[in-house]
């Protein structure tokens, strides 16, 4: 299902040095995403426009949606997109009276098609930021170079320890004290983007993956919650060192 509501604010602002690429060059290590220049990212709305993008029952999401209620956040969800129908991630937006889309890799003839499908519809929206919240699907580079620096998502360690599906299962194995959660801003790698934020969280003695991982997730909700509400209301760069910036 899609919904849209009608644009007619004026598209998000975009301040850079140079133009506006993510690269991956052999001068930096291997595996990270670099900027190519300074991104200067101010929200063009006020509120603050998310699109936001879910796969399964859509807690962070619901974080998001009532940080939202409260004016002073300076952000507004104004879109859900989810990759497969029937999940709770898109029936709380629909109960929040939120649009929802849905696009399925299936549904289209490769994966690039996908990207552009989904790519299209998220611009309608004209977000100032889009948050991958348990989006289980990669975005491709078509869809992240319409929106340089603007597509941010979480990971449940402290990057660039533990990247992929089972980061509380690793910090275990590895025996790690503390472990935690991390924002960052999505390039092509996997989860390899400039960190916008951390939160630490500590192992207990007796924890299982379970256990470990909805700590982690409580810690998760709150450190989105509340950069996405400073980036919302103040802006942020990213550099061509890869730090981050929030205003």
């Amino acid at each position: 299902m899609v919904g849209r509501e009608s644009a007619s604010r004026p598209l998000h602002t975009v301040r850079t040095d140079d133009a506006v690429r993510i690269l991956q060059p052999e001068s930096h290590r291997k595996g990270a995403a670099v900027v190519a220049s300074t991104l200067d990212l101010l929200p063009g709305h006020a509120p603050a426009r998310l699109v936001v993008l879910v796969s399964g029952s859509g807690t962070n999401l619901q974080a998001l949606l009532d940080a939202s209620r409260d004016p002073a956040y300076g952000a507004r969800v104004v879109a859900v997109g989810a990759d497969r129908d029937a999940i709770q991630g898109l029936a709380r937006a629909e109960g929040a009276g939120v649009p929802t889309f849905v696009h399925r890799v299936k549904d289209h003839p490769d994966r690039r098609a996908w990207d552009l499908a989904i790519r299209d519809t998220v611009a309608g929206y004209e977000p100032d930021l889009v948050v991958s919240a348990g989006f289980m699907k990669l975005l491709g580079p078509d869809f992240l170079a319409a929106f340089p620096g603007r597509v941010v998502n979480t990971h449940p360690a402290l990057l660039p320890s533990f990247p992929g599906m089972h980061a509380a299962r690793d910090a275990l194995a590895y025996g790690v004290k503390v472990t935690g959660c991390t924002l960052f801003a999505v390039t092509e790698g996997v989860d390899d983007g400039p960190v916008i934020a951390q939160s630490a969280v500590p192992v207990e003695a007796d924890d299982d993956e379970n256990s470990l991982h909805e700590r982690i997730k409580v810690a998760e909700r709150a450190l989105l919650v509340d950069y996405v509400g400073r980036m919302a209301r103040g802006g942020w760069t990213i550099d061509a060192e890869r730090k981050v910036t929030v205003k």
